[in-house]
């Protein structure tokens, strides 16, 4: 008789293990990348931001090095700090979402940062705030808009939204204009 109740008891633990696995194992995967995978143009808008943050990052540090005043070198500190922040977001993004991130800019940031590594002083201070200061930053606020309002993942289009301040007050401060003419 006990050998039976040890038995049913056995028997009733491993049917009430292999009933609970399947629950264990959905549960585990909520929260892995691939139950939270992008659409290919959310991982497409994601991997460009990756790339628009390296890129400022790049040039602020050429500015360091190679700029003469002191406000060039105080913008691209705040460039560097910025965007490594923003960076850092759209790294956890990345991670969360499964999107394996580019390592450097692309190949037009990669010349822009050839050319300007080739200049020094006042010719460089020009170049690097009408390029990196003001044209870029015109680009990726025109595209974080775009990215904002076409992207299907929530979190991308939060990102894109909590990016654009930044971006818009780092067009103000090189282009001197008013913050809200700036963007435009």
């Amino acid at each position: 008789m006990k050998k039976q109740t040890v038995s049913k008891a056995l028997l009733s633990a491993a049917i009430a293990a292999a009933l609970s696995v399947p629950f264990a194992v959905s549960a585990q995967t909520m929260n892995t990348p691939a139950a939270s995978a992008l659409t290919k143009a959310d991982q497409q808008i994601v991997e460009g931001m990756a790339r628009a943050n390296m890129a400022e990052i790049e040039a602020g540090k050429l500015a360091l090095a190679n700029g003469q005043s002191a406000e060039v070198k105080a913008f691209a500190q705040q460039m560097i700090d910025d965007h490594t922040k923003a960076l850092n977001d759209v790294t956890t993004l990345a991670q969360n979402k499964g999107v394996t991130l580019p390592t450097e800019p692309d190949a037009k940031h990669k010349a822009m940062a050839a050319k300007l590594a080739k200049l020094k002083g006042d010719a460089f201070d020009k170049s690097y705030m009408a390029q990196a200061g003001v044209a870029d930053h015109k680009k990726v606020h025109a595209t974080l808009k775009k990215d904002e309002a076409r992207a299907k993942d929530p979190d991308v289009k939060a990102l894109a939204a909590k990016m654009l301040p930044t971006v818009e007050q780092h067009l103000h401060t090189a282009s001197g204009k008013p913050h809200d003419q700036a963007a435009k």
